[in-house]
């Protein structure tokens, strides 16, 4: 499938010689806050205060899945809390402007916040336990690498704007704002995450307190939203991370995979009634052979089988009524899933076109392709990057 989106491979080239980007300003409820200027900052020695935290990313670069359960990931490499904190209301904004961002690292654009049991100024990073609240990913899959949260970043002038939670308590907050670069994801170590963070001051009497994940804990290498390849079709993918929180609600909610025809879309997390997110479509395992892939993508961690058989009552294979495995997966016919969330079966899924669930009961619901591999997937890259000349 040809790209869309005219563009020249040399051009491509070049942006990655110019550097990934970072944030430089940072608007708070309409008051304009400079941003951490590393190719800057980082070689004077009076830096000025700022809301922004400092990074020894120099270079531009990026934190690897390999380094996830280090510190670098919470706020870059080398990062230090900003002197300043901005004041914001909840249900006030906050808008990040990058200095650039490359084309083609399409990819999810993620937010979060983290309170400081104090100044945040003085707090130690590894304690700060970060939710979710918002997040943009695949926009529309009509043609390969897809339209990307990043896209429409570039389209609004390298720039984001979120909305602070209504109802938020009041107190002092780190925002963690972050582009996941999936251009080289079909390598399990070659997603590229690039973490921004600021200060914030929440007033306002909210009382909402979300609870968080420590940073180190954010993502796996396995996280289907981190390992897996853009440059198949995907019909939906998961937003790597924890749930995403709700404004006003006492639970979180988790993000429902996204459809290639839709923007974003949200349902309750398994705390209340929905099921975890999960990417109906997923890509067969990097190739060098040209040959069938038949192999499986396991969306859930260190999934193992079961051969437990399901005990809830069934209608044309789809289960009903309660099941005693909580989280486990059931595979109807290898054509629709379901999953035992909070001691119910939840209502039946179809399995993207092209692809098989492994039937029966499992902790992991693994899918698996039905069709040929046409192409190895870093020659498909090539070939679709090479059209943008053509388009």
């Amino acid at each position: 499938m040809l790209l869309s989106k005219p563009a020249s491979f040399l051009l491509t080239s070049a942006a990655l010689v110019a550097g990934h980007g970072y944030v430089t300003s940072i608007e708070v409820d309409g008051k304009a806050y400079g941003g951490y200027l590393v190719d800057t900052y980082y070689y004077e020695s009076n830096p000025p205060d700022l809301i922004a935290w400092s990074t020894t990313a120099t270079d531009d670069g990026y934190v690897s899945p390999a380094d996830y359960a280090e510190s670098d990931i919470i706020c870059h490499r080398g990062s230090a809390p900003g002197a300043l904190s901005a004041p914001v209301a909840p249900g006030g904004s906050v808008k990040m402007t990058w200095s650039t961002w490359p084309e083609d690292h399409h990819g999810p654009v993620i937010s979060y916040l983290a309170k400081c049991d104090g100044d945040c100024a003085d707090v130690d990073k590894t304690t700060l336990e970060f939710f979710k609240f918002d997040a943009g990913s695949l926009i529309s899959d009509s043609s390969i690498p897809g339209t990307w949260a990043t896209d429409q970043l570039i389209k609004d002038s390298y720039s984001r704007t979120m909305t602070i939670p209504s109802g938020l308590e009041a107190g002092n907050y780190v925002l963690r704002h972050e582009i996941i670069a999936l251009h080289s994801a079909e390598n399990k170590d070659g997603a590229q995450n690039y973490p921004q963070c600021i200060n914030l001051k929440v007033t306002g009497s909210g009382t909402a307190r979300p609870s968080g994940t420590l940073g180190t804990a954010l993502y796996k290498d396995t996280d289907p939203g981190i390992y897996v390849n853009i440059w198949n079709t995907l019909s939906s993918y998961t937003i790597p991370g924890p749930a995403l929180y709700t404004a006003g609600s006492s639970v979180t909610a988790s993000e429902a995979a996204i459809t290639a025809t839709s923007a974003q879309s949200t349902a309750a997390d398994e705390t209340a009634s929905g099921p975890t997110t999960l990417a109906t479509t997923s890509r067969a395992e990097p190739s060098e052979s040209a040959q069938a892939s038949e192999a499986v993508v396991v969306v859930t961690t260190d999934a193992t089988s079961s051969a437990n058989t399901p005990t809830a009552t069934s209608t044309s294979g789809v289960l009903s009524g309660s099941c005693s495995q909580e989280g486990y997966w059931y595979c109807n016919g290898g054509t629709a899933f379901q999953r035992c969330v909070n001691g119910e079966w939840d209502a039946s899924q179809s399995v993207a076109a092209g692809t098989q669930c492994t039937a029966g009961v499992s902790e992991g619901l693994a899918i698996s392709a039905t069709k040929k591999c046409r192409e190895f997937s870093h020659l498909r890259r090539h070939v679709a990057r090479n059209n943008r000349v053509r388009a």
